[in-house]
């Protein structure tokens, strides 16, 4: 059961979302930046903030397996496996991404989403009915917040929303496993 709580603050994230702004909220991961992955003003913004270069890309979150067939033209069968036997946040690397911002998608045509299991997450994105942009809070080439109150000042600032939930949680301050796969089943780890 939700709190009335999660709820306000769903409903205040949603609002910024539509509106194309960037919100600093905590993640099945890490605190993270997050935005409206199809719209390339948003993604653009987060990329000033988070101070990282463009052709360098960022996970898209997801809330649900439609999802991941409505933006991967084509999904590799071995995913269902990885996504199911995952115990830990798990982010594919898929062959083509589409109808998503194109800054959020790589070079070779290539996109990197997470299935959230995370309540707020799940929830947020499944009520906003498209998937979030998202990437660790923190400037390009520095640590990653292990909690709210690692995350610098320049950041806060910057950004149009902070969630105001599980800001005094140290949260599992680790990244997601990355792994790339193919059409024809290859896999390939590139963050363990």
């Amino acid at each position: 059961m939700r709190s009335n709580l999660m709820e306000e603050e769903i409903q205040n994230t949603l609002a910024i979302l539509r509106k194309g702004g960037v919100i600093l909220y905590p993640t099945d991961t890490v605190w993270g930046l997050g935005c409206d992955a199809r719209n390339k003003e948003a993604v653009n913004k987060l990329f000033k903030i988070k101070q990282r270069a463009e052709y360098k890309s960022m996970v898209v979150l997801v809330c649900d397996e439609t999802m991941i067939n409505r933006y991967v033209k084509e999904v590799p069968e071995v995913t269902w496996e990885l996504l199911e036997s995952a115990e830990e946040p798990l982010t594919i690397i898929y062959p083509d991404g589409r109808m998503l911002a194109e800054n959020i998608i790589a070079a070779d045509g290539s996109v990197g989403i997470r299935l959230v299991k995370d309540q707020f997450c799940n929830t947020l994105i499944h009520k906003f009915g498209k998937p979030i942009a998202s990437t660790s809070a923190n400037i390009s080439g520095e640590p990653y917040p292990s909690s709210f109150s690692d995350i610098k000042l320049d950041i806060l600032n910057k950004v149009d929303y902070i969630v105001n939930l599980r800001r005094t949680e140290i949260i599992n301050a680790k990244p997601s496993t990355i792994i790339k796969v193919a059409l024809n089943g290859e896999i390939k780890i590139v963050r363990k």
